[in-house]
């Protein structure tokens, strides 16, 4: 029997305001437990709280980018649990009037769009977090991430694999950074993916039984939980078993999922309105005031690039990935026109250098006009790109520009051929039987010869010159 996957992903991104959700408490990663907290984060009897304006805003902000309805009126709700990390016993969140509603977002998988349609976008409070000892002696509890704004993003069941998982994640951490909204980072927790999987058999339009999978904390992470989960439930069924609903955690070292609870089929978070906090009304003119600070976003600028710069949807797709990168390409446009060359470039040289060393664009040492001064050197012929690949990973450890860099180490290109006429002369020499098998018509003699030539040169000989000089000195 065949089977299909039904796969939903639950993102919560960490808005990055400066204040928490509903007090003034500071939202900075990494401070000391406990230090930011005050008696309406904490959940003090007789406070009240009042909403962060730019946590609506850039919810509804985030929505309009999502294509999503925007609510007219919303509310906010209370969703009871029990759990330590939460100190009123209640999280603050919306249940049945979110602020966004109805969007979607588009991937490019294996060749072709599909829209993935987006349920709501909603507001909600974050909650404490639990720190275990090492030893066993106990665990405590830090509520500085208590309160902190969240938003959210509850996909429709409408992703297929593991691959289009992936696609649809890094879609939607590409426009909220372009939105600059969040940061977005897994490792700190501002983004956090909870999936819901089942699979069903081919053709069926009834779901199967879901598991929620939790504890994924990398993209990668996500596509390999999923891709072992729905090999986990088609074994269970072809195996004559019965798949339960459960919560699930992933763990990335034994690369497998456990149950870490079975789940009802409705749990009952007796949700009910939030009476310390009024309804939010959103007129027209709100919604449009907020429209304009939409940015061009990442599926228009890639189109863009394509048009503009006439490089592949592929290298487009990559560059306009990350807004700083695109912005970085962009800034080495308006500097150089060999825009397919500085692609290469930033895809190839640039990318390396910043995920071998964990950067983001901006802390790169190689700036725009550095990079396109060293392409200008490449086309004029006074280095040569396998010695333009040295120089490069010397521009990005010493911060030092290429004329520097190539002025201390030697490396101008050998183009004259006065100076290329006796190593030409040599090579031949010592290689008389590999000029008659080119004579003969062996075409990869010749770059054999060519070779020897770069050799003894120490890579700075003009490929091109070296080429034609060969071609004359053998007739």
């Amino acid at each position: 029997m065949e089977f299909e996957p039904v796969i939903g992903l639950e993102v919560h991104v960490q808005l990055n305001t400066k204040s928490k959700l509903f007090c003034s408490c500071a939202t900075v990663f990494g401070a000391e437990p406990n230090t930011q907290v005050c008696p309406v984060c904490l959940g003090h009897p007789g406070v009240l709280p009042v909403m962060n304006r730019k946590a609506l805003e850039y919810a509804v902000l985030c929505g309009l980018a999502l294509n999503c309805s925007i609510s007219r009126f919303s509310k906010f709700d209370r969703k009871n649990y029990f759990y330590p990390d939460l100190p009123k016993n209640y999280q603050v969140s919306q249940f049945d009037k979110p602020f966004c509603y109805n969007g979607f977002v588009t991937i490019h998988v294996d060749g072709k769009d599909k829209r993935i349609g987006v349920t709501r976008a909603h507001l909600e409070e974050d909650a404490g977090k639990l720190l275990h000892s090492d030893a066993g002696a106990g665990s405590g509890v830090d509520f500085n991430r208590t309160g902190i704004p969240l938003l959210e993003i509850v996909s429709e069941p409408d992703i297929s694999s593991p691959e289009e998982a992936y696609a649809y994640l890094t879609a939607l951490k590409s426009i909220i950074g372009y939105l600059d909204i969040s940061d977005c980072n897994m490792e700190e927790g501002s983004l956090r993916c909870d999936a819901n999987v089942s699979i069903r058999p081919k053709g069926q339009k009834e779901f199967g039984v879901k598991a929620e999978i939790k504890n994924m904390n990398s993209f990668r992470g996500v596509l390999k939980a999923v891709s072992y989960e729905i090999d986990r439930q088609t074994e269970v069924l072809l195996c004559g078993g019965k798949v339960v609903q459960e919560t699930r955690l992933w763990d990335a070292d034994k690369n497998m999922t456990f149950s870490m609870r079975s789940k009802e089929e409705a749990h009952d978070y007796r949700y009910f309105p939030e009476p310390d906090l009024v309804p939010v009304v959103l007129t027209e003119a709100n919604i449009e005031e907020i429209r304009k600070y939409l940015p061009e976003l990442p599926s228009a600028r890639m189109k863009r690039f394509v048009m503009d710069y006439g490089i592949t949807e592929y290298d487009a797709e990559v560059l306009t990935g990350d807004k700083k990168l695109a912005d970085y390409y962009e800034d080495c446009t308006r500097l150089f026109n060999d825009y397919k060359s500085i692609s290469n470039w930033i895809q190839s040289e640039l990318l390396r250098e910043l995920n071998d060393r964990k950067l983001p664009v901006t802390a790169s040492s190689v700036c725009p006009k550095k990079l396109t001064d060293m392409l200008r050197l490449i086309q004029n012929g006074t280095i040569s790109g396998k010695i333009a690949k040295t120089v490069f990973a010397q521009m990005f450890e010493t911060g030092k520009d290429a004329d520097t860099i190539i002025k201390e180490k030697g490396l101008v290109q050998i183009s004259d051929p006065d100076e290329l006429k006796k190593i030409i002369a040599d090579v031949i020499d010592s290689n008389g039987s590999i000029v008659d098998d080119y004579k003969g018509g062996k075409e990869k003699s010749f770059m054999f010869l060519v070779g020897q030539v770069m050799k003894a040169t120490k890579g700075k000989a003009n490929p091109q010159v070296v080429n034609q000089m060969l071609k004359d000195a053998i007739g």
